[in-house]
């Protein structure tokens, strides 16, 4: 069975050789094709290529369209943003820095048209045509309550968000979730197979039930009307999300839960029981520190929770250049054997 085979019969229930593993090596990219990371990014070929050569190192079984978050920045406005060969590229100038610039924001009629899409474009077209019919390419959404956050500042958005004024935040949310729906849209028509709704205000970690009941899930379900949630991952950073998958379930039909390290894992999969596929995630951050030896046994904790009853993926967070290698194949290499389901 191919890759994404393999990942349909975990979602289905139905048999498989193994579970799926997802490994998701975005940083690992620039250092891989021996490029600076302004260059690198600037060369979705390069990213797809980069993505190409760590899935036949490691034998994972996805890929990611993903470059940097601050590209949803740059498709609605921004003009700089900082690159660090040793670390995260991040928005280094907010479009929106007063109440003002919320009117002036302007969602682009086609985003593909943006040249700040070519990149995205170029890698899909790529990780499509090399690995498109066996594998899951992965690309990340930002969802509209969340968005803000990198247009103007998780301080001034909070504050906005919670505290009002009311008409301003409903015009930055709608305007949000008008650029959301696009994106995704654009995102699966350019052949992603899996999208990742990126929502931490959808995790009680950050607000809490009520206020995600009343006011995230009305902007979610507005985000993902329009193509519909088969082929989506709710997915809250690492915050933890338990106390709402019930809510997921029911109000956004989204049955694929990437689960927090910090979460109870055998709580979270007695909940989605066989409704859905439930992704255990291991703490990849602690993984910088541990040996391989470590790595493997936390792998196989992981696995020994999830895998009865089947319907689970094991997955990592975002993989820190600061890993080193053997461990990165210590995940691997545990994950493939420990995940046989035959």
């Amino acid at each position: 069975m191919t890759p994404l085979e393999i990942l349909a019969a975990a979602a289905n229930g139905t048999p498989a050789p193994r579970i799926p593993v997802f490994c998701n090596l975005l940083d690992q990219g620039p250092r891989e094709l021996g490029m600076h990371a302004k260059d690198y990014f600037a060369d979705g070929e390069a990213v797809a290529n980069a993505q190409l050569r760590l899935l036949e190192r490691y034998g994972h079984d996805n890929v990611w369209s993903l470059q940097y978050v601050g590209k949803e920045a740059e498709l609605l406005g921004c003009k700089d943003i900082l690159f660090a060969d040793d670390g995260v590229p991040n928005v280094a100038d907010f479009v929106i820095k007063n109440l003002d610039d919320i009117a002036r924001l302007e969602v682009p009629a086609d985003i593909t048209s943006h040249p700040a899409w070519q990149s995205i474009a170029d890698c899909l077209r790529v990780l499509r045509a090399e690995v498109g019919a066996t594998h899951p390419i992965c690309a990340y959404v930002t969802s509209s309550t969340t968005l803000p956050a990198i247009l103007m500042g998780m301080e001034k958005w909070m504050e906005l968000f919670l505290l009002g004024p009311a008409d301003a935040r409903d015009e930055l949310l709608r305007k949000c979730s008008d650029f959301c729906r696009q994106h995704i849209a654009a995102l699966r028509e350019a052949g992603a197979n899996v999208l990742v709704y990126s929502s931490p205000f959808g995790s009680p970690y950050f607000v809490s039930k009520k206020i995600i009941e009343k006011s995230v899930l009305p902007w979610m379900r507005r985000d993902l009307e329009p193509g519909g949630t088969a082929d989506m991952v709710y997915y809250c950073g690492m915050a933890p999300f338990n106390e709402v998958i019930d809510l997921v379930f029911d109000e956004l039909n989204i049955k694929t839960h990437y689960i927090s390290p910090l979460a109870d894992l055998a709580e979270a999969k007695r909940l989605i029981n066989t409704r859905g596929l439930t992704c255990g995630v291991i703490d990849d951050i602690k993984m910088i520190h541990w040996s391989p030896e470590q790595t493997r046994a936390e792998v196989k904790r992981i696995i020994d929770i999830g895998k009865p009853g089947g319907h689970f993926l094991f997955g990592t967070g975002v993989m820190p250049l600061a890993l080193p290698e053997a461990n990165i194949r210590a995940l691997v290499t545990a994950a493939l054997e420990f995940g046989r389901l035959s």
